[in-house]
């Protein structure tokens, strides 16, 4: 099966004779021959969020309520009673991941979450309701420690849940220590508005007993222990002492040591073949389209958000430059 730049000498071929669309067909055509090949129902749900651009806000290619509209969209006509959910994405509300997860459990007995490359944050969340995860080599999940929208002095900050309440007890208890160091502290707590310390504990508390419900409910739905082996590793996703950053990859060997039930991507060639193609065409189906997030079943049914893309002409700006 074709490679990266194998996919990208497909597409020019296809324009050479005239094609002016080869993005969608390439696409559709191997996410049919991975339904082909698995026969289950298959549904990629891919965003534009590891390719550099420009002028896009973060809620376009977060998981956001219409995404169920999308997931309603694509699930209709299909009858399996199994599904391969391919999943690209940086993550987004963990409220929506939740009604994500309910909408599809409605229909499918048994989902296997594939990552070809990333699932970060509430798309974690998301793998962690199927009863299987694929993973490369090159996969890679990420925490699922909540993260609080601050307005600050220095603009806009996304700020993980657990630093706000730590810091705010080393204030406590430095501020007890000695009443001098309330002159430092003032400016940093004066930020905190109302009851900001009880939301970030309800926001980390969800992010785990979500995860919990999904692990005990499937993934470990057969294990004796299910609900100590579940909220274990809830908890250790959400640490956020253990990965420093919200950014932090979890690779295969990693989400295999915290006891999620991992299947190797390249355990069978043609399979990982086939995910990968069916990946590299949706990152040139971004890299070429104004697409942005795609989802979409091995029929061809997709429900695919665009941009308009901002241009400025440069021979314009210079002729504007010389008068």
């Amino acid at each position: 099966m074709p490679t990266w730049s194998g996919i990208l000498n497909e597409l020019k071929k296809k324009k050479d004779k005239g094609s002016k669309t080869p993005y969608d067909s390439i696409r559709r055509r191997y996410l049919y021959k991975l339904n082909e090949f698995t026969e289950r129902d298959t549904i990629i749900y891919a965003t534009k969020w590891t390719q550099a651009s420009i002028n896009i806000s973060p809620q376009l290619i977060s998981i956001t309520e219409d995404d169920i509209q999308g997931l309603m969209e694509v699930i209709h006509g299909l009858d399996g009673k199994e599904l391969d959910l391919i999943i690209h994405s940086p993550g987004g509300s963990a409220e929506v991941t939740e009604s994500f997860v309910k909408y599809l459990r409605t229909k499918y007995d048994y989902i296997r979450a594939i990552i070809p490359q990333g699932a970060m944050s509430a798309a974690t969340m998301l793998a962690c309701a199927a009863d299987k995860i694929v993973m490369g080599k090159h996969s890679y999940l990420g925490p699922i420690d909540s993260q609080i929208i601050l307005s600050t002095p220095l603009g806009v900050s996304s700020i993980p849940a657990q630093a706000i309440l730590d810091q705010f007890d080393k204030a406590s208890a430095e501020c007890k220590e000695d009443s001098k160091n309330m002159g430092v502290w003032m400016p940093i707590l004066g930020q905190y508005g109302p009851a900001l310390l009880i939301q970030c504990q309800n926001a980390l508390d969800l992010s785990k007993d979500l995860v919990a419900t999904f692990l005990n409910d499937y993934m470990f739905k057969d294990s004796e222990n299910k609900d100590e082996i579940s909220k274990d590793i809830a908890e250790k996703l959400a640490d956020h002492s253990t990965y420093k950053s919200h950014g932090r990859h979890i690779d295969r060997d990693q989400a295999e040591a915290l006891g999620l039930i991992i299947e190797h991507l390249e355990d069978d060639q043609t399979f990982q073949d086939l995910v990968l193609s069916l990946f590299h065409a949706t990152t040139h189906t971004f890299d070429g389209t104004t697409a942005i997030k795609i989802i979409e079943n091995h029929k061809g049914k997709a429900y695919i958000k665009q941009v308009t893309p901002i241009i400025i002409q440069q021979q314009e700006k210079e002729e504007k430059k010389k008068k």
